[in-house]
């Protein structure tokens, strides 16, 4: 079997807009086609600062590079990506354009076996994989009324950053501060869900990496009172030893990963004790293979691992069946807002029931890209190269 092309789809499944640069929320589907018919699914897509753009540039030229090439031969591709690209960087760029592809072979591989991606990963340790979801809305009583929705829907954790303040100067760190008042509202605001929900479901504070060491101390002791399940990267992620001083002057669950792309970025977090959880992206981080990786090490250190999932719906089962093999897995981050887009663009649709994931025991990822939907909704901003 060979690689005798490589689909790109870029799609704008929605009107969501960044709130910095106005770029739109984007997909980037990858399709790895053979020549014995077989195809293989994988998502890379990244939002920020017309991610989804140069991800798919850059997919367009490192698809040359894998026409002609045997499809089982997934680590020997992710290491001839990556380390191809040492003198560039081989993190974030390359290991997002890694993870599609990545997503795709293993994909391609459980359907040659015809066996769910899951079981070639040493089968489940999961029958079903545990969910967090978010509130939506822009104003404080929208935020506390989608809250109580999930509740009802059958989340029993959710994720929030309460800093409105911060959402305005989204990606434009600067001095990373914000004003008492913005404190204050945070506050009122994570007071609030809390008393929305009841003491049982789990909150879980984003706080983005927007804040320098003594404002997010600030943030993290403002919303203690409400037993937050973690704070998720305080500081920037580049700011290793601005961490490690979190660490040592407050006493509360903290989390980073999204931005840590592969094992070697999420090792010194663990060495240190720097978090309690870790969170890569199967899209961000190298795919199923490095996810499985990570997972592995932080088992070592007893870490729990609830992969990022902020983006689309082939994110979310690669995720899952990833998850569905780890002993340390926590939950699976979703956001059950954007479900029917989701549901619109794969078959069959996600199967969710009281907030809990359950995989189709169908080979490979088991779903497959609507193309009518695709079709229908192009990125506008995208032109492929002839």
């Amino acid at each position: 079997m060979k690689i005798v092309d490589v689909g790109i789809h870029v799609v704008a499944p929605m009107d969501t807009v960044e709130p910095v640069s106005g770029a739109r929320l984007g997909w980037v589907f990858v399709e790895v086609h053979t020549d014995e018919g077989v195809t293989g699914v994988g998502e890379c897509s990244n939002w920020p600062m017309h991610g989804d753009l140069l991800i798919a540039r850059t997919l367009e030229i490192v698809r040359r590079d894998l026409i002609g090439r045997d499809p089982a031969h997934i680590e020997r591709i992710w290491q001839e990506l990556f380390h191809r690209q040492t003198y560039l960087g081989n993190r974030g760029l390359i290991t997002t354009v890694i993870s599609g592809i990545d997503q795709a072979l293993w994909d391609i591989r459980g359907k040659v076996l015809d066996r769910p991606l899951y079981d070639l990963l040493g089968g489940p340790v999961w029958d079903d994989l545990l969910l967090y979801t978010h509130p939506w809305g822009t104003t404080p009583e929208e935020i506390v009324a989608t809250t109580r929705q999930v509740v009802a829907d059958g989340y029993t954790a959710i994720k929030h950053d309460p800093f409105a303040e911060m959402w305005r100067r989204f990606l434009d760190y600067r001095g990373g501060q914000i004003s008492r008042r913005g404190i204050r509202d945070g506050a009122a605001l994570t007071a609030a869900m809390r008393e929305a929900v009841g003491p049982d479901v789990e909150l879980l504070i984003d706080l983005h990496g927007n804040f320098n060491v003594a404002t997010a101390i600030q943030c993290i002791r403002a919303l203690e009172p409400y037993d937050i399940g973690w704070f998720e990267e305080p500081v920037p992620p580049e700011g290793l030893d601005a961490l490690r001083q979190i660490r040592r002057q407050v006493d509360v669950p903290l989390c980073v990963g999204e931005r840590l792309f592969t094992r070697w970025d999420v090792l010194p977090v663990l060495q240190d004790g720097l978090v309690n959880y870790v969170m890569p992206d199967v899209c961000w981080t190298g795919g199923v293979s490095e996810l499985k990786k990570i997972a592995t090490l932080a088992e070592t250190f007893l870490v729990p691992i609830s992969p990022h999932g902020a983006q689309g719906p082939v994110q979310i089962v690669a995720g899952a069946h990833v998850m569905a093999t780890v002993p340390n897995f926590y939950r699976l981050e979703i956001n059950s807002g954007w479900l029917e887009s989701f549901n619109a663009a794969i078959t069959p649709a996600l199967e969710i029931r009281d907030g809990r994931l359950h995989l189709p025991a169908r080979p490979g990822l088991g779903i497959e890209l609507n193309h009518d939907f695709i079709a229908d909704h192009p990125d506008p901003d995208w032109v492929r190269t002839p």
